[in-house]
C-alpha cells in the first residue's frame, strides 16, 4: 500500500493580501494628513538647519553635576513631586464623589432595571460635569489660575485637580462598570448602602486595576507638574524654562535625566502596588 504522505505545510501567509490591503489604505489615508500638517522632516538634515541644531545638542553635554546646582535641582524636583500629589489628592477628592454618583451598579433605582427620571438625570448632569473638567488642559486652568493667584505651586496644584478629577472619575466609573456587579447589587437589596456597597462589592475585585491607574496618573500629574512650570505653576519645569531662555543646556539635560528617573521609579512602584495588591 502507498504511504499517506502529510499535506505540505503552506508557504505563503494565506491572510497577507488582506493585510498588505489594510497597510495601503492606511497609507492613502495617512498621505494627505502628513501633507496638510506640513510635515516635512527632511528638514531637519539641510544644512541651515544641521549645523544649529548639532550645536543646540552640544550644549547639553556634559550635564551640569556640582553641589549647588543639584542642591537646587534636588529642592525643586521635591516641590514637582509635592505639586503632583497635592494634585492628584485633590482630585480623588473630586473624582471619588462623582464616581459614586455616576457608577450604574450603585443605583438603587437601577436595581429594577429602568433608572428614575431624577438619578437618570443627576448621573447625566455628572458625566457632562466630568466631560468638562477633563476637556480643559491643565496648562489652560494653570493660566486661568496663574491670573486668580498669582505665580507660584497653588495654580499648578489647582490646574492637575480639576483636569485629573475628570480624567479619575470618568475611568474609575468605567473601571467599576465593567467588573461584576452581582455582589454590589445583592448588598443593595439587603439594605446596605452606597458605600458600603462600594468597598465591600466593587473596590475588592477592582483595587489593583484602580491601584494601577491612579499611579500612572501620578506619574502623568509630575511630568504636567514640569509643563505647568513653563507657565510659572512653579517646581522644576519653571527652572528648566529659566535655564534654556539662558541657553545652559548642561542644566537642561541634569533635569531631564532626573525626570526619566522619575518616571522609572513611578513605573517600578506601580509594579509593586500591582504585586501586592494582586
Amino acid at each position: 500500500m502507498a504511504a499517506v504522505l502529510p499535506p505540505r505545510p503552506a508557504t505563503r501567509d494565506p491572510a497577507w493580501i488582506g493585510r498588505v490591503g489594510w497597510v495601503l489604505a492606511a497609507c492613502v489615508l495617512l498621505w494627505p494628513l502628513l501633507e496638510w500638517t506640513e510635515f516635512k522632516p527632511w528638514t531637519l538634515l539641510a544644512p541651515e538647519s544641521l549645523k544649529p541644531t548639532l550645536g543646540f545638542l552640544a550644549g547639553f553635554v556634559p550635564p551640569r553635576m556640582d553641589a549647588a546646582f543639584l542642591w537646587l535641582v534636588a529642592r525643586e524636583t521635591w516641590r514637582t513631586i509635592a505639586i503632583a500629589t497635592a494634585g492628584l489628592a485633590l482630585a480623588l477628592v473630586l473624582a471619588l464623589p462623582l464616581t459614586l454618583l455616576s457608577v450604574r451598579a450603585l443605583s438603587l433605582s437601577g436595581l429594577a432595571g429602568r433608572m428614575g427620571l431624577l438619578p437618570a438625570a443627576l448621573r447625566f448632569a455628572v458625566r457632562a460635569l466630568m466631560v468638562v473638567l477633563r476637556s480643559v488642559p491643565e496648562l489652560v486652568w494653570a493660566l486661568v489660575f496663574v491670573r486668580v493667584v498669582g505665580l507660584g505651586p497653588t495654580a499648578g496644584v489647582l490646574a492637575i485637580a480639576l483636569t485629573y478629577g475628570g480624567m479619575l472619575g470618568k475611568v474609575y466609573g468605567e473601571i467599576l462598570e465593567s467588573g461584576d456587579a452581582h455582589a454590589a447589587s445583592s448588598l443593595l437589596r439587603n439594605g446596605a448602602g452606597r458605600l458600603q456597597a462600594f468597598f465591600y462589592g466593587l473596590l475588592p475585585q477592582n483595587a489593583a486595576e484602580l491601584t494601577s491607574y491612579t499611579v500612572y496618573r501620578w506619574e502623568c500629574a509630575i511630568r504636567s507638574s514640569a509643563v505647568l512650570g513653563f507657565v510659572g505653576a512653579g517646581g522644576l519645569g519653571q527652572q528648566m524654562d529659566s535655564s534654556m531662555k539662558m541657553f545652559n543646556g548642561g542644566e537642561v539635560s541634569t533635569m531631564l535625566l532626573v525626570f526619566v528617573l522619575l518616571v522609572a521609579g513611578t513605573d517600578r512602584l506601580s509594579a509593586w502596588l500591582r504585586r501586592v495588591l494582586a
